[in-house]
Parts: C-alpha cells; sequence; structure tokens
C-alpha cells in the first residue's frame, strides 16, 4: 500500500515581505520551518503546544501560534515574524518601551509578546489594561510578572492615540 499523504511538499508564501517557495516535510511546522529552514529565530519553540505563546508569529494580519500550524497551512500566506516587524519598524516603539521600562528579562517571551502587543495596539487605539492583560493572557512570561509589560503596551497606546505616556 502506498502512503496516503506526500513525504515531502512545496509551499510558497511571504515571508517578512520576500516571496519563498520550499520544499518540505509534510508534518513541519511553521515554526520549525520558520527557524531550521530560514533560520529566522526570533520567535522560539516553547512548549510546541500552542500554550506558551514563545511562537507567535502574524499570518494574513493575525497572529497565531507557529506550533500550532503547519507550514503547508501558510502556502499562500502572508508571514510576519518579529525580525520582520522590526525591520519595517512597526514594533520599534513597543520595543523601546519594553526596554525603558524593564518589560523583559531573559527574553524568551518578548518576541511574542511583542507580535500580539503590535496587533492590539494597531487594533485598538486606547485599550485598558485590562483588554491588554486579556490579548497577552496567552504569552506566557516567567520572568517579569506582566506588570511591567502591561505597562510598556499602554504607553505605546497611549502615545500612538496621541496621549501623553504614563
Amino acid at each position: 500500500m502506498t502512503d496516503m499523504f506526500p513525504q515531502q511538499i512545496d509551499v510558497a508564501l511571504s515571508v517578512n515581505g520576500e516571496a519563498v517557495e520550499a520544499r518540505v516535510p509534510a508534518g513541519r511546522h511553521l515554526i520549525d520551518f520558520l527557524r531550521l529552514d530560514l533560520g529566522l529565530t526570533g520567535a522560539h519553540a516553547g512548549c510546541e503546544h500552542g500554550v506558551c505563546g514563545a511562537c507567535t508569529v502574524r499570518v494574513d494580519g493575525r497572529s497565531v501560534r507557529g506550533c500550532l500550524m503547519l507550514a503547508a497551512q501558510a502556502h499562500g500566506a502572508e508571514v510576519w515574524t518579529v525580525e520582520g516587524l522590526s525591520e519595517t519598524g512597526e514594533i520599534a516603539d513597543l520595543q523601546e518601551a519594553f526596554v525603558a521600562r524593564n518589560a523583559l528579562q531573559c527574553g524568551f517571551c518578548t518576541p511574542g509578546m511583542l507580535v500580539a502587543a503590535q496587533e492590539l495596539v494597531a487594533s485598538a487605539p486606547a485599550p485598558t489594561r485590562e483588554q491588554i492583560r486579556e490579548r497577552l493572557s496567552g504569552n506566557y512570561c516567567r520572568c517579569t510578572g506582566y506588570e511591567a509589560i502591561i505597562d510598556a503596551v499602554e504607553a505605546v497606546a497611549q502615545a500612538r492615540a496621541g496621549g501623553a505616556a504614563r
């Protein structure tokens, strides 16, 4: 009996604004494709169960868990990693706020936090602290206690909305 599923599959997608075509194992997760095949190691493979958020990337404008999506499912999609968002300057103010408020310590969760926070402040110009907590609740940080992260995101949201950062 022959295998029902191909061992390798062709994918074509945009990653950080550049066209990418590759042949990958059919079961390769998006996070592994980005890290192993493309060398984009900003997003981390943490729990590999979609729980910690360290693998958060943007696919077609939405934050997704790269460990729960196959590379084949991203065929035809536009994927942005923290590296690409950083290069475009889209998260520069968030990065600065994280540093200024000591909202990072070991840094393992930071890329996923930045991607999720950017999605929030882009879609909700004046989120409350509770909305920030809710949006980031799927991104675990074992070092900071979250308050500094929430402070940083709140400050950026206020600054982008034209208000004074606290």
